[in-house]
């Protein structure tokens, strides 16, 4: 079983540091750069399919030289074997279409046909969700989305998930697609891990994947346009129909909360912080 996980890199808003240029886009390497928060639960997704299934994990992203350090990130979240760096100019300033096209393309020129894609629900910078399904589109593949549990019937070639509807009501579907498959996880997805042997091989799994995260650059590949064949004109921003109309820098809010400091030696004040964090440990 072979599986990618799709990340990208997001500033860090908690900084408050967000750079722009003067046409409205995001400097990226001027801009302090975190995995994109829900990618963690497609790398959670895509870890358990790993711990059930075997197989191996490949990360990949689109972005400047310094998204090494994400990929390392997301090495650790789901134990991944090595990871692939699309990057270069000509890819700068992509919207969601010409990310996807490079994307797609990057899948396509891996040696092995992955079996699962894994993409998170959305991104943190561009709340739009578009990137997963139009990768999926671009490469005729069948898609599984607001996914919140999975498991693989690999005999059969088929992957079955529960994925969560929010109408009028939230109700939950059980749906089926032949592999190879795009799975876009909710935010709500939760990996099980209810036999011993799968919870003894994810605590393997981690320990092995400690010193090769920390060492990711020995087992990362980059490729530029060039590579992947692409004309710069159909990716970066050439190749983005989106249009700015405008950008509203954010800035750093300041701190309104105000902290005391209480000595673990003082009795009377242990005793107001327990006071304090009682009524929480009940649940109010």
């Amino acid at each position: 079983m072979y599986s990618v996980v799709l990340t990208k890199g997001v500033p860090d808003f908690r900084e408050g540091v967000v750079s722009f240029d003067e046409d409205g886009h995001l400097e990226r390497g001027e801009t302090p750069t975190v995995m994109n928060p829900n990618d963690k639960h497609a790398a959670r997704a895509a870890l358990q399919t790993k711990v059930r299934h075997g197989g191996d994990v490949t990360l990949m992203s689109m972005g400047p030289p310094g998204y090494g350090d994400v990929l390392r990130e997301g090495m650790e979240d789901v134990y991944g074997d090595d990871c692939v760096l699309l990057s270069d100019r000509e890819m700068a300033a992509a919207d969601t279409w010409a990310t996807a096209i490079t994307v797609a393309t990057g899948i396509q020129k891996l040696e092995e046909q992955p079996d699962l894609v894994f993409a998170g629900f959305k991104t943190a910078d561009g709340e739009t969700g578009h990137t997963g399904p139009q990768a999926a589109w671009c490469m005729d593949w069948p898609i599984l989305t607001h996914v919140i549990s999975l498991d693989v019937d690999e005999d059969e070639g088929v992957v079955r998930a529960k994925r969560l509807v929010q109408g009028d009501v939230e109700e939950i579907e059980t749906v089926e697609a032949e592999l190879p498959a795009f799975v876009v996880t909710d935010p709500e997805f939760e990996p099980t891990y209810r036999r011993a042997e799968h919870r003894l091989k994810h605590k393997d799994l981690r320990e092995e994947t400690q010193a090769r995260a920390a060492d990711h650059e020995s087992v990362m590949t980059v490729w530029d346009h060039e590579d992947l064949n692409l004309d710069p004109d159909y990716i970066g921003l050439d190749g983005s129909p989106t249009i700015v109309g405008g950008v509203d820098p954010i800035p750093k809010a300041p701190s309104e909360r105000e902290a005391t400091d209480v000595d673990p030696t003082d009795s009377q004040g242990m005793e107001q912080v327990v006071e304090e964090l009682a009524p929480y440990a009940g649940g109010d």
